[in-house]
């Protein structure tokens, strides 16, 4: 499973290695900060909203028309944000780098 990078609102590298499940699932089990996950991963808060890095875009692909509702609605979404519990973790995501946006 992939290494995955994450830098949370105050600056501090967090990686994960052989990391498991969606983005969101990964951050809340090595306790990554900003990332709460408070609807469990239903895509209905946004409180795993990251940003991808526009390189890994494509690997990521595109939100769904539900997620995209939900981003929206956040005031710092931008053409790179994902809502980590709808990013499912694959080998092809090894070396990603997210940005998490926190409330």
């Amino acid at each position: 499973m992939p290494k995955i990078t994450y830098i949370t609102p105050g600056g501090e590298r967090i990686v994960v290695e052989n990391a498991m499940g969606t983005l969101m699932t990964a951050a809340v089990a090595n306790q990554v900060k900003g990332i709460e996950g408070e609807c469990g991963g239903v895509c209905s808060c946004a409180t795993c909203h990251i940003h991808i890095d526009p390189a890994w875009m494509d690997k990521v692909g595109p939100a769904s028309k539900v997620e995209q509702g939900m981003l929206e609605l956040e005031d710092h979404a931008s053409e790179c944000s994902r809502l980590g519990c709808q990013v499912k973790l694959t080998p092809e995501l090894d070396g990603l780098i997210v940005k998490v946006v926190g409330r």
